[in-house]
C-alpha cells in the first residue's frame, strides 16, 4: 500500500474534495465549451469555486478529447495549496508542461525537450544546468543589448502615432522581443541578417500557436464555436503546416549558436538535441513569455494614469542620473519599478496553468481544510486566481503599483508566475523557469526605457489570445 505524505503546514479538518467530472466524454466536452465559449477562463474556475465553496475541487479542464488522454483533475486556486505543484518529491511533471496534454515531439525535432521532462530524468538536470550556466555567462549583455534593441520601438511608435494617430504595441513588442532573444543567444547576430529576415517573430508565432491551439480561442465572431472547437481543440494540429517555418528558425539558431552548442557537446549532448532545446527555450519560453508579459506591463501602467507615470519617471531618472546610466545598481534602487513589474506578473502571469501527477497519496491544505489526493491523480493549478487570493492579498483584483514596496516585499513568496516562488532561485533539479530573473530584469528595463523617454502616455487595450492587445493613443515626451 502506498504511503501518504502530509504536505499541510497546520492540522486542519479533513474534507472530501468536492466536484465531479460529469458523464464520460460528454462531461469533458461540456466543460471545454464552458471554458472557451460559455464562461471564459476566469469565470470557468471562479464559478466552480463558488459552486463548491472550496478553492480545491474536481473538474475537467481543456483540451479534453482527443488531445488529452485524461482531462480529470483536482483544481487548486488558492495561495496555500498551490505550492504542492512545486514539490518535485511529491509530484511528477513528465509531459505536463502544457497542462493535461503534450504537443507532438515532432515540433521539436523528434525530441522531448527539457520543459516536458520530469526532474527524475537525468537529461533534465543536464539540459537545465546548461540553460542556467548559459544565462549566467551572458547576463552582462542584457542591459546594453536591450537598450540598443528598444530604440527601434520608440522610432516606429512615434512614426505611427504621427501618421495614423494610434500605434499598435504588440507587433513592435514582438519584434523587439524576438530580436533581443535571438541576438542574446546568437552572439549579437541580428535575425534579419539570417534566412529569417524580418519574419522571425511571425515564424515563431505560428510554431507556438500550433502547439498551444488546444488552449486558445480566437474569438472570431464570424466563425461558429463548434467549428473552431473542432479545428483547434479536438485533434492535434499537424506539424507539417509549420515545418518550413520551424526549420528556418532551427537553422538560424544552429548556425549562430556555436559556442553554446560546443558547451552542450562537452556535457554529452548531441548538437541538434541541444539546439532544439534552445530553440524551445528562446522561442517558446522566452519570446513566448515576453509576447504576453510586455503588453500586460504597458496595459497596467497605462491604465494607472499620469499620477503613477510621474512617480515612475521621478524614481527612474533620479536613479539613472546618480548611477551615470542604466545599470544593475540603478535598477536595484527603483523600488516602485520593481513592484510594478511583480504586480503585473501577479495580475497576468504569462503562463496561467501548472499541471502535475501525484507520485503518492498526498494530503494538501488550503486555508480552511485538508484534502487527500490519491496517487496518479492529476493536480491542476490556475495561477490567475491563486495569486488573487483574498486571504493573502488586500483588494486582490486591483492593480496596486505599491503592493510589493517596503515590508510588503515579503508577499513575493506568493508570486508564482515562474512555476516557483518569486523568492526562490531556479536550480537544475526543479521545474522553475530558468529565465525567471531575466524576464523580471527585462520588464524593469522596458519600464525604465519608456520613462526615460516619455513623461506619460495613453493607451487602450482588449483581450487577445492568451494576453492583451495594447494600442497607444498618445505619448508625451520627457520634459526633464
Amino acid at each position: 500500500m502506498d504511503s501518504t505524505i502530509d504536505s499541510s503546514v497546520s492540522k486542519l479538518p479533513m474534507k472530501e474534495i468536492p466536484g465531479d467530472y460529469g458523464l464520460p466524454f460528454f462531461g469533458a466536452i461540456k466543460d471545454r465549451y464552458d471554458f472557451h465559449y460559455n464562461q471564459g477562463n476566469d469565470e470557468f474556475f471562479r464559478s466552480r469555486m463558488k459552486k463548491h465553496g472550496s478553492t480545491v475541487f474536481r473538474s475537467n479542464v481543456p483540451p479534453g478529447p482527443f488531445n488529452a488522454p485524461n482531462s480529470k483533475v483536482i483544481v487548486l486556486v488558492d495561495a496555500a495549496s498551490y505550492p504542492i505543484l512545486f514539490d518535485n518529491s511529491q509530484v511528477d511533471k513528465d509531459s505536463r508542461f502544457e497542462g493535461t496534454y503534450m504537443s507532438s515531439p515532432t515540433f521539436n525535432g523528434g525530441y522531448k525537450v527539457c520543459a516536458f521532462l520530469d526532474t527524475t530524468n537525468p537529461k533534465h538536470s543536464t539540459l537545465k544546468g546548461l540553460f542556467l550556466s548559459t544565462l549566467a555567462r551572458l547576463k552582462d549583455k542584457v542591459i546594453p543589448l536591450f537598450t540598443s534593441s528598444i530604440s527601434g520601438v520608440f522610432t516606429n511608435l512615434e512614426k505611427e502615432l504621427s501618421e495614423k494617430g494610434t500605434s499598435e504595441f504588440n507587433p513592435l513588442s514582438d519584434k523587439l522581443s524576438f530580436e533581443f532573444t535571438f541576438e542574446f543567444f546568437c552572439g549579437g547576430k541580428s535575425p534579419t541578417d539570417t534566412s529569417l529576415g524580418d519574419n522571425g517573430s511571425k515564424s515563431v508565432d505560428k510554431w507556438v500557436f500550433f502547439q498551444l491551439a488546444p488552449l486558445i480561442s480566437l474569438g472570431l465572431k464570424f466563425v461558429p464555436n463548434f467549428l473552431e472547437d473542432l479545428v483547434l481543440h479536438t485533434f492535434p494540429l499537424p506539424y507539417c503546416l509549420v515545418k518550413s517555418d520551424h526549420q528556418k528558425i532551427y537553422n538560424a539558431f544552429y548556425k549562430n549558436m556555436g559556442s553554446i552548442l560546443d558547451e552542450a557537446e562537452k556535457l554529452g549532448l548531441k548538437r541538434d538535441e541541444a539546439c532544439y532545446n534552445f530553440v524551445f527555450l528562446a522561442g517558446f519560453n522566452s519570446y513566448g513569455g515576453m509576447k504576453v508579459f510586455f503588453p500586460s506591463l504597458i496595459k497596467w501602467i497605462g491604465s494607472a494614469g499620469p499620477s503613477l507615470h510621474s512617480r515612475l519617471a521621478k524614481e527612474i531618472r533620479a536613479a539613472v542620473k546618480e548611477a551615470g546610466g542604466v545599470t544593475i545598481s540603478a535598477l536595484e534602487k527603483m523600488t516602485l519599478v520593481k513592484s510594478v513589474v511583480y504586480e503585473t506578473l501577479r495580475m497576468d502571469p504569462p503562463v496561467a496553468y501548472q499541471c502535475a501527477k501525484a507520485r503518492k497519496n498526498i494530503i494538501i491544505s488550503n486555508h480552511d481544510a485538508s484534502f487527500l489526493i490519491k496517487k496518479d491523480e492529476l493536480i491542476f493549478g490556475y495561477q490567475p486566481l491563486a495569486m488573487k487570493d483574498p486571504r493573502v492579498f488586500k483588494n486582490p483584483e486591483e492593480f496596486n503599483a505599491d503592493r510589493f514596496v517596503g515590508a510588503s516585499e515579503a508577499l513575493l513568496k506568493y508570486v508564482y508566475w515562474s512555476n516557483g516562488r518569486e523568492t526562490v532561485d531556479p536550480t537544475m533539479t526543479d521545474k522553475q523557469c530558468p529565465g525567471k530573473d531575466l524576464i523580471v530584469l527585462l520588464g524593469r528595463l522596458l519600464v525604465v526605457e519608456f520613462f526615460l523617454r516619455y513623461d506619460t502616455f495613453e493607451i487602450e487595450f482588449a483581450k487577445f489570445l492568451l494576453g492583451s492587445k495594447v494600442t497607444f493613443k498618445s505619448v508625451t515626451k520627457a520634459t526633464s
